[in-house]
């Protein structure tokens, strides 16, 4: 068994080799057009008018991209083929193969230059900044901006621009930088005028303050297929020249006085755009330092979030087996509830949903989404443990004239505790991995921070390591003092049986 083993894992070696040695020996143009599809990897989370569902009908994708893809493809003697995919990790994706190309509001930025090979662009947009209303202290410059809290999207061009001047606070979406521009939760957005034109300028609570800076989409391609790089600039080139992406963008109300330098796009202006690519910054100290940060964000969160859990799962697990009847449905309620929906979800709705009546800060929001959460889980832990305690002995306290409540918190809840502790120590290191989500409503945890870093240092496998290393470094200690736990009351129920 041992030899075959070995020996399927040398041929399933040997073939991923040749898959990708099949795959690096030959034109990248030649596969696309042998598949006879362009690939192309965006996020329909992205919204209009960028790659979205057409409201008419659902499930056809439409937008002022996905018509582009076509008119390139269509150059190129292929169709398109969108392919989803989280906007964060476009370039990640990229690189292991999973499509062709990336078209889907990918800025030109120095982090991004020299991992990949950047068309020529498509659309010019600007960064543009907007407040409340009411705000009168911000200027169209990044200095305005020192020391407040602004919104714009994880990765982005304006989050590098921001990370100078200020701590950006970063988001998945575009519609909820606008909501918490709203509720007060920071001091300005900035993003492309694209985005702030369709998801902020409605919101009268919301004004421009101006645009900062130039920027351009472009469609990113891996550093080894040139080829296909290159007939993709042709193809651009073709249905600039003939009006097809002016005709495009007017569609999608997306024309203006700074596309018009696209259709003239010259090789001197690539080199202006593509500039010179900074090396990425090695691993150090000071990396070491923001993990150690995000680490205690996480450790955090998840202790305060432990410490609703704990003492609410018991109070609904006491409601469920002795509470009356409207108690035991409230309480179930609320157990299926929370255990039948993603944590996800309820976050989303705590943090967005609820902001107009109960507006919670991004930390609190997280420690009492997560608690909430796991008090459903808890409650099940203490409802087991409350019937593993022989009902007799329930029985002979009231019996010797115990109150129900006066039992309960001297004879059963003790000992339902003790053979919960194992259980309730497992899931504090199942919350410490949880914890991850929250990065969904703009705290940067540990695992945030991972994703940040490797974006930087354009590489994933050492921040992810580090990152591993420091989820076990919290969770191990608590694995030993559950082991322990779990012997000890083995011990104790040895005894017990032996005593009796």
């Amino acid at each position: 068994m041992c030899l075959r083993g070995i020996a399927f894992v040398v041929l399933l070696a040997v073939a991923c080799l040749l898959a990708c040695g099949g795959r690096d020996k030959g034109s990248a143009l030649a596969r696309v057009k042998a598949a006879g599809v362009l690939r192309w990897g965006g996020d329909i989370q992205g919204g209009e008018p960028y790659v979205y569902d057409d409201p008419a009908k659902p499930g056809h994708l439409i937008g002022f991209e996905v018509e582009i893809a076509e008119a390139i493809a269509k150059e190129l003697g292929v169709k398109s083929e969108f392919v989803q995919n989280d906007w964060a990790n476009l370039i990640p994706s990229l690189d292991r193969g999973t499509f062709d190309v990336v078209m889907n509001g990918l800025e030109v930025t120095e982090s991004r230059v020299g991992r990949v090979l950047f068309t020529r662009p498509y659309y010019a947009f600007a960064e543009r900044l907007m407040v409340r209303a009411d705000d009168h202290s911000m200027t169209p410059d990044l200095s305005s901006l020192r020391g407040k809290k602004v919104g714009t999207l994880a990765n982005s061009l304006a989050y590098e621009m921001l990370r100078g001047t200020t701590e950006p606070v970063s988001y998945d979406g575009v519609e909820e930088p606008y909501a918490d521009l709203v509720n007060g939760r920071t001091d300005a957005v900035l993003l492309d005028d694209i985005i702030a034109s369709r998801y902020g300028a409605p919101k009268p609570e919301l004004k421009v303050v101006g645009d900062l800076r130039e920027g351009y989409y472009s469609i990113a391609v891996r550093p080894t297929d040139s080829d296909l790089k290159e007939a993709i600039d042709t193809a651009i080139a073709k249905i600039s020249e003939r009006g097809e992406l002016q005709a495009i963008l007017e569609r999608n109300r997306l024309w203006n006085d700074r596309q018009p330098k696209i259709r003239a796009w010259s090789a001197d202006d690539q080199a202006k755009m593509l500039g010179e690519p900074p090396a990425p910054p090695p691993l150090g100290g000071g990396h070491f330092v923001l993990f150690l940060k995000g680490a205690g964000v996480t450790l955090f969160v998840s202790t305060l979030a432990m410490a609703i859990a704990v003492p609410l799962g018991l109070l609904l697990a006491l409601a469920r087996m002795f509470g009356g009847s409207t108690s035991r449905r409230i309480a179930s309620a609320y157990v299926e509830v929370y255990r039948g929906t993603p944590v996800l979800l309820q976050l989303y709705l705590l943090y967005y949903g609820l902001a107009p009546v109960l507006k919670l800060g991004a930390l609190p929001a997280a420690i009492l989404g997560l608690g909430m959460n796991y008090a459903a889980y808890e409650a099940e832990v203490y409802r087991a443990g409350m019937q593993a305690v022989p009902k007799a002995q329930l029985e002979s306290a009231l019996a010797l004239g115990m109150s129900t409540r006066l039992a309960l918190r001297r004879v059963v809840v003790p000992q339902a505790l003790r053979h919960a502790i194992p259980n309730v120590t497992n899931d504090f290191i199942a919350l410490l991995k949880d914890s991850s989500l929250v990065s969904v409503i703009t705290v940067v945890e540990l695992t945030k921070q991972m994703t940040i870093t490797a974006v930087d240092a354009r590489t994933w496998m050492g921040p992810g390591l580090l990152c591993a290393a420091l989820y076990f470094a919290m969770s191990y200690p608590l694995g030993v003092i559950s082991r322990r736990l779990e012997k000890k009351l083995e011990g104790e129920r040895v005894a017990e049986a032996q005593a009796t």
